[in-house]
């Protein structure tokens, strides 16, 4: 079992998760007794899990991609950036299938992993766990419109403003969740390649938007991203 401190860190996980908030505390603690600790190594590739459809997961702390791969060329494209609040997979949980997706850890990933069918289980005792499922699944879809959107109607800086915008924090204007990503992962989240992505990063720094560091992006005017951000590209 584990120690008191890492009792109490993970229950603040699961307490601040988005399908889970609104379950009592003692409830919290009886499912937190059910699960497993599990750990992924930072920068582990290509996790393509057959353990999602048998296993739910919550994060507990880290970064993890979810992305597919072009067979043929190798493109990758990246549908969500998973962290701290988040848990999958919900389509595994709802239909039972296994969800054709890879995984990759951008940190070291910790998870609380509980078996599918006793998590159906949970959600059949506490409707409110089903009831915060809809949200969460409208946001993922909300998601997937923006970037079918963008990558069929926008043209690149726009989408790359935005994804710069999307991740600002608005009152420090420091980039979150993506503020130490490659070029080339940056890429893949908006459809495009890591040459196309650094070309436009540089544009960005010459029109004093951002400034670049190593391996970190950092804005310095607000209102000029948001201008590109809304140009259609017409």
């Amino acid at each position: 079992m584990w120690s008191k401190k890492k009792h109490a860190v993970f229950f603040e996980a699961l307490k601040s998760n988005k399908l889970l908030k609104d379950l009592p505390e003692d409830e919290l603690h009886k499912l937190l007794l059910e699960m497993d600790e599990v750990v992924w190594p930072d920068n582990t590739c290509s996790i393509h899990l057959q353990r999602t459809s048998h296993y739910f997961h919550f994060i507990v702390s880290g970064r993890l991609k979810v992305y597919q791969v072009e067979k043929h060329s190798g493109r990758e494209f990246t549908f969500f950036l998973l962290e701290k609040a988040d848990a999958f997979d919900i389509l595994c949980l709802l239909d039972g299938c296994e969800h054709d997706v890879y995984y990759e850890t951008l940190d070291r990933v910790v998870l609380l992993s509980l078996p599918m069918q006793r998590m159906k289980e949970w959600i059949q005792k506490h409707p409110g766990i089903n009831r915060n499922l809809l949200p969460y699944l409208s946001h993922q879809m909300r998601v997937l419109e923006e970037y079918a959107t963008n990558v069929t109607l926008v043209d690149i800086p726009t989408r790359l403003a935005r994804l710069i915008l999307s991740n600002v924090n608005l009152e420090s204007l420091e980039l979150e969740l993506i503020n130490d990503l490659s070029n080339e992962e940056l890429a893949n989240l908006i459809g495009s390649t890591r040459a196309v992505v650094n070309r436009h990063l540089q544009q960005f720094k010459n029109e004093g938007i951002i400034t670049l560091g190593r391996s970190k992006v950092r804005l310095i005017n607000l209102d000029l991203l948001l201008q590109k951000a809304s140009n259609n590209g017409a």
